[in-house]
């Protein structure tokens, strides 16, 4: 019976019974429900989940109605608790069920992309980031008062059909708390709650491992004067580049000699320029321009291959 309009204390142990036999008369209804269960006192244990909590703790406006709502979470009376895009939904045990909704403001794309853009090229792997085993200083970014990822208590809506008058009631407190431990199984969901993709900041790391490729600076290339300066060749003008390269003579063979070993066939005294014909001079002069450019090429592609 009810004493003054304040109904009758129920012990935990009963409480939690009462949220037993609740959850199997809705899963006997057909409903698909995702109770929160709680193992020892700790709430949360991953990096997203304990985060999600310290948020909560962080806002005063908050600090009254949590401590009734850490411990229905630990008792294991929020027997159902959805997430999606912007909302949550719970069923909370109380006196009896209770309808709990919290409606959470998606993050802003300027704040998102500053976001990505602080941690761009810090973040490689989505497994890491879900898992929170990055550098304390992007988690400390993402995680930021203010301009990070969690939502200020300016950016949440509460309701509980419960009658407390309070905005946050204990049910919803527990709703609230149910997210953090929701977070420890299912991290991706924190994106999702706050309309963003977590993918993105995966493709500003990319973006900027692309510019850092890009060709190198005009200033590295050698140009054609610094070959020549750089090897000592003398470089053919740009106006004969078409005389056509003569192919190599091809080696004479040996002949054998009484004994068995292969001689050289006998080379001939070279001619001095003074003493050939004019066409001849112009012929040796081509092949000297001709086998400098073979030479400047050469050195050009031992430069491109260094830089």
């Amino acid at each position: 019976m009810d004493y003054f309009g304040w109904k009758r204390y129920v012990p935990v142990a009963s409480r939690k019974l009462q949220a037993v036999s609740r959850l199997a008369n809705l899963r006997k209804k057909g409903r698909l429900v995702a109770p929160v269960t709680i193992e020892g006192r700790k709430i949360a244990a991953s990096f997203w989940g304990i985060s999600w909590c310290n948020n909560l703790e962080r806002y005063s406006d908050y600090e009254t109605r949590l401590p009734r709502g850490r411990s229905y979470v630990r008792n294991g009376f929020v027997v159902d608790l959805q997430i999606a895009k912007g909302e949550v939904t719970a069923i909370v045990s109380g006196s009896e069920l209770y309808d709990v909704k919290v409606t959470i403001a998606p993050v802003a794309s300027p704040r998102w992309r500053a976001i990505c853009r602080d941690c761009a090229g810090a973040i490689d792997s989505l497994v890491e980031l879900l898992q929170g085993r990055l550098a304390k200083g992007v988690m400390d970014r993402v995680c930021r008062e203010g301009d990070g990822l969690f939502p200020a208590p300016d950016e949440i809506k509460l309701s509980c059909s419960c009658p407390d008058w309070a905005d946050m009631c204990k049910h919803v407190a527990a709703a609230l708390y149910g997210i953090g431990a929701r977070l420890d199984e299912r991290p991706q969901l924190l994106f999702a709650l706050r309309g963003v993709d977590e993918n993105e900041m995966l493709a500003g790391a990319g973006q900027d491992l692309a510019i850092s490729k890009s060709a190198p600076a005009a200033a590295k290339v050698l140009d054609d004067s610094d070959v020549a300066a750089l090897f000592g060749l003398e470089m053919a003008e740009p106006i004969n580049s078409g005389v056509p390269v003569p192919a190599a003579p091809k080696p004479s063979r040996r002949t054998k000699t009484n004994k068995g070993k292969a001689s050289a066939p006998a080379k001939a005294p070279a001619a001095q320029n003074g003493d050939l014909p004019r066409r001849a001079r112009s012929k040796v002069g081509s092949r000297r321009k001709a086998k400098i450019r073979v030479r400047a090429k050469r050195a050009r592609r031992r430069t491109d291959l260094s830089t």
